[in-house]
């Protein structure tokens, strides 16, 4: 597994773990903002592609990864697509069963009529 989601370094796995648990984190933060304004998903793409891309040149300052690589900021931004739009959909649950308790309630990951 070592080379197919975090680079062949001293310290990939490291670097790996610790700088895209907090862009997870930040990503999860995000999705919520985006769906707290009711906003739409679709706008949760460009700013995790922006998050992605610091969280790219972060392994590139702190660990000298290669800043060229496009396979692992493909990587690191999938990891951040799917950790905000969870975050964005649990939010959107959040809402849909509180503003309108009458006539949701939750379902999991969304929601279903009372």
């Amino acid at each position: 597994m070592n080379g197919l989601i975090w680079a062949d370094s001293d310290y990939g796995w490291l670097a790996f773990f610790v700088l895209d648990g907090l862009g997870a984190a930040a990503a999860v933060a995000t999705g919520r903002a985006f769906a707290r304004s009711w906003s739409s998903q679709l706008l949760v793409v460009p700013a995790i592609v922006a998050l992605a891309a610091a969280v790219h040149f972060l392994h590139y300052a702190l660990f000298q990864e290669d800043l060229a690589s496009l396979y692992y900021y493909l990587v690191t931004l999938i990891i951040l697509l799917v950790a905000a739009l969870l975050g964005y959909q649990l939010m959107r649950v959040k809402q849909m069963t509180t503003q309108y308790s009458w006539a949701f309630v939750s379902a999991g990951l969304t929601w279903r009529a009372r």
